[in-house]
């Protein structure tokens, strides 16, 4: 078989088959390297090996494919340097997987294989530059090298901080060492700045396989980066998964050459070569100087060098900022030399000059109209200007040009702003200046405009404006837009408006438990849902923290509004929020507030966010429609917070003590502080005003005061009674996380004079399983202190019997609603016997409350529990009362039965 029989096939295999053939002869060497005991830990090195073969056999198969035209020559060239950067990546891959068999792979650092992969960032480069048409005065690079290099800080920056600042603490090396950790990291970071120029040409150009190529470079980058960070987690080499993306980046680039064959002429494939442009250069390193400025204030701190790179980018953009500044300078005065530098300074600015008859008819157009809106100037030459103009600006710009040439104006310049249709059709916003062109009395009849491109100024003011009126994370309307928008539909009466306001419950834990990242994807999946359950015509807005808001403009009927708010509370508690691959489940609190005659958009939002507040108050998880009730207990609350920092200061509290009996003795072996309040002679309950108390941030020196005038107290009744009497104070979790917390209870206890084996402070149990570690950390610095310390209600919270050894704690105090159901209920009955048993195995001391009832205390001496406290045993009394028991026990009198004994003191 001759001529094109013969090109068709040889040794009876077609020509388009034989990259195939080849392919699956390299897929079979790297089966066979698996099955030589290759595999394990090295298979990941093999499958670059294989895949950067295959790249290559693909490319320089392509580049002999090619036809012999003009630009088929530029993409020839293009595929040989990608395949010899394909052959150099498989020589590094094989190289360094022949390197693992022989050298440990926790001490290679550089290795043989380095010696290869840089040769590859070569020859990728030089593929890219085939394209380009390189410029020949110095001035372009200058702007490209600037612009590029502010680009690679800008990266640099960006990757340390949010990657490589944690390995570089983590890997413990010098910075010597992690730098060389990093070479291939840093030498993509600038590989890619360095080619995007090109590959930004190439998307304009509509050369989609060199933009297909710089992606393959992006999966490659990500491959070196994610390597890096393996690496330096374990501080060993594990580079299976990064060689699988890197196998993903090598097969799209085999993939570049038969993506979109046909693109066109050489000249339309020839592209200057642009920077990535002072705007993004610029915002950049802005972004490098905030992300490297805001890290600074971390407690661990960046090296010294981020900074250093992050200012030398600013130095470079004020550079370029300079630089700009002179051209527009020397453009300046150019133009007043003549005609002939007027023309060169047109056409070397990006704004589009033109002149134009006094009728707008288009005599002169500059090179900007091209670069700007791609008109060519014979599109406009000879045409109004007025054809360009959109429909709806067109009538004020006529009347502005009008009025500038009447002959009552006198104005040297006329500015105005307009839409301005493109080639394309769209329809992009400027800024234009007019002025007459020439001087006056010349008889000139020509009008001067020159127009800039407002496109990107008014995206960012759209920005801005977003931004300003709209959530960062979860994309709502804010606090600011909701105001106004509530204010504005109940100022023009449209009809009746109600607003819901809803909270998620516990939201706070969940910040504490997986992190404020965690939580802001839980935001973002309760604004989804809120905003998928109410009307199109309706407002839903993120209020602030973890409180959303919705406006309901028609909101007629009062049972359509509860109807919502209660799906809307179904919505966000009916399915487990997911972060990661945790189910985090929360319940949600729905305050709702409808207008009424006198009240303003912002008291309407102030109801709805009362209502919320009962809502939570009174346990979560449900709707409160407002009543004028709330807002008089709102007030309540706040007038009670005032009376509290007055009785603070004039010491309106008092310290009563309820005896702790032992029960197989009847013997007080101590007493639990309590804080009572007499408001203007009249006893306030604590539970009034102790939440009151936590809202006003008075819970702290309160608890404190308490803390003091306890200790001093048992300390006295210890060494003048000589009674071997123990304290117990209730703390709260605020009280617990306050500065210097620790410092207040040893200043107390120093100050008084009590031992600290004599005190025990009792916390919720939810403080001890779910606390931050911050709090568990002072708990265990009281226990150094010889402090004991009390799980109080326990069996209320979420501590597992199992976990109780694990919690720093002496003491656990059976809830009262256990105690109270002894006797009467079988279920509360095992659960009180269950945990005085399993109290007693730890060695922990376990104390009954709210005994009131003679069953209940025979009950509990009979399960074997050591103490109880309670209205049976007594109430909590002034110290009068406490040392006039102590007095009676002196003198060998018992007065206070006990279910047949007594309570002694000794």
């Amino acid at each position: 078989m001759t001529g094109e029989g013969t090109e068709r096939r040889r040794w009876g295999i077609p020509v388009a088959l034989r990259p195939f053939g080849a392919l699956a002869a390299l897929a079979l060497i790297y089966v066979l390297a698996l099955g030589l005991g290759w595999g394990g830990g090295l298979s990941g090195a093999w499958m670059s090996a294989w895949a950067a073969a295959v790249a290559a056999t693909s490319l320089l198969y392509a580049a002999l494919r090619t036809p012999q035209t003009p630009a088929g020559k530029i993409d020839r060239d293009m595929w040989r340097w990608f395949g010899v950067a394909a052959i150099a990546w498989c020589a590094g891959a094989t190289v360094n997987a022949v390197s693992r068999l022989v050298i440990s792979r926790a001490v290679v650092t550089v290795s043989p294989a380095d010696l290869f992969l840089l040769v590859a960032p070569i020859a990728i480069t030089a593929g890219f530059i085939v394209p380009v048409r390189l410029p020949r005065s110095p001035r372009p690079w200058l702007r490209y090298l600037a612009d590029t290099y502010v680009c690679a800080c800008a990266l640099f920056v960006a990757g340390w901080v949010a990657i490589f600042d944690r390995l570089y603490h983590v890997a413990g090396e010098g910075w010597g060492q992690f730098l060389i950790e990093l070479r291939y990291p840093v030498l993509d970071a600038v590989l890619l700045c360095v080619l995007f120029p090109m590959a930004l040409g190439a998307v304009r150009a509509n050369h989609r396989p060199a933009a297909i190529a710089y992606c393959a470079l992006l999966v490659l980058t990500a491959a070196d980066v994610l390597y890096a960070v393996l690496r330096l987690n374990d501080g060993g080499a594990h580079g299976v998964p990064a060689d699988v993306v890197r196998a993903v980046g090598l097969l799209i680039l085999a993939a570049v050459p038969w993506i979109a064959r046909d693109r066109g002429s050489a000249d339309e494939l020839r592209r200057p070569l642009v920077g990535p442009g002072l705007a993004p250069a610029a915002t950049a390193a802005a972004a490098a100087i905030f992300v490297a400025g805001h890290t600074l204030t971390a407690a661990r701190g960046l090296r010294p060098i981020v900074p250093i790179i992050a200012g030398s980018a600013v130095l470079v953009v004020l550079a370029r900022l300079a630089e700009l500044v002179r051209e527009n300078d020397r453009l300046a005065r150019a133009a007043e030399s003549g005609e002939e530098h007027f023309r060169a300074l047109a056409e070397s600015i990006n704004d589009v000059v033109l002149i134009c008859g006094l009728d707008g008819v288009v005599q002169y157009v500059s090179a900007g109209a091209r670069r700007s809106y791609h008109y060519a100037a014979e599109d406009l030459l000879g045409r109004p200007v007025y054809d360009v103009v959109h429909p709806e600006d067109l009538p004020r710009v006529v009347d502005a040009v009008t009025s500038f040439l009447s002959a009552d104006c006198d104005l040297d310049v006329a500015r105005l702003a307009c839409r301005v249709r493109a080639t394309d059709g769209t329809w992009l916003p400027t800024e234009s200046t007019i002025s007459r062109y020439g001087r006056a009395g010349d008889g000139t009849d020509q009008l001067l405009v020159t127009t800039r491109d407002f496109s990107e100024q008014a995206a960012l003011e759209r920005q801005v404006a977003h931004l300003t009126f709209h959530d960062g994370l979860t994309g709502l309307p804010n606090r600011a837009y909701l105001e106004e928008r509530a204010r504005e539909k109940v100022e023009r009466g449209q009809g009746p408006v109600a607003v819901i306001f809803v909270d998620l419950d516990g939201f706070t834990a969940v910040n504490d438990s997986i992190g404020h990242a965690g939580g802001d994807q839980v935001l973002a999946q309760a604004a989804r849902r809120l905003r998928a359950g109410v009307l199109a015509d309706d407002t839903v807005a993120r209020w602030g923290g973890d409180e959303f808001a919705v406006l309901m403009e028609s909101a007629t009927d009062v049972q359509t509004v509860v109807d919502l708010g209660e799906r809307l509370l179904r919505a966000l508690a009916g399915e487990p929020y997911r972060v990661a691959d945790r189910g985090i489940v929360l319940t949600a609190s729905v305050g709702i507030a409808f207008t009424e005659a006198g009240v303003g958009g912002l008291e309407l939002i102030r109801n709805a966010d009362i209502a919320l507040s009962r809502a939570k108050a009174i346990g979560g998880g449900r709707v409160e429609v407002f009543a004028a009730k709330m807002h008089a207990d709102v007030m309540r609350r706040l007038e009670l917070g005032s009376d509290l920092q007055r009785a603070l200061t004039e010491q309106q509290f008092a310290v009563e003590f309820q005896p702790v009996v032992e029960l197989a003795t009847s013997r007080v072996t101590g007493v639990e502080a309590l804080v009572r309040w007499w408001r203007d002679g009249v006893s306030v309950p604590p539970e009034e005003f102790i939440g009151t108390a936590e809202e006003s941030g008075l819970m702290v020196p309160l608890g404190n005061w308490v803390l003091r005038e306890a200790c001093r107290q048992v300390a006295a009744w210890r060494a003048e009674a000589h009674w071997d009497i123990g304290l117990s104070i209730n703390l709260r979790p605020r009280e617990i996380a306050a500065a210097h917390f620790v410092d207040s209870v040893a200043e107390a206890l120093r100050e008084s004079g009590l031992p600290p084996e004599a005190l025990t402070l009792e916390v919720e149990e939810e403080v001890l399983v779910d606390g931050a570690d911050e709090l568990i950390s002072r708990l265990s610095a009281l226990r150094e202190l010889g402090v004991g310390l009390a799980i109080d209600d326990f069996g209320t919270g979420y501590a597992s019997l199992a976990f109780l050894r694990q919690l720093p704690v002496d003491v656990i105090k059976i809830d009262p609603s256990f105690v109270a159901g002894l006797g009467r209920d079988e279920t509360l009955t095992l659960l009180t016997r269950t945990i005085a048993r399993v109290g007693r195995d730890l060695g922990l001391t376990v104390v009954a409350e709210g005994v009131e009832r003679p069953e209940q205390l025979e009950l509990l001496r009979e399960m074997g529990c050591p103490r109880a406290q309670g209205y049976l045993v007594s109430r909590p009394m002034a110290p009068s009362g406490i040392e006039a028991l102590v007095q009676l026990s002196s003198r060998g009198e018992a007065s206070i039965p006990l279910h047949g004994s007594v309570i002694s003191a000794s």
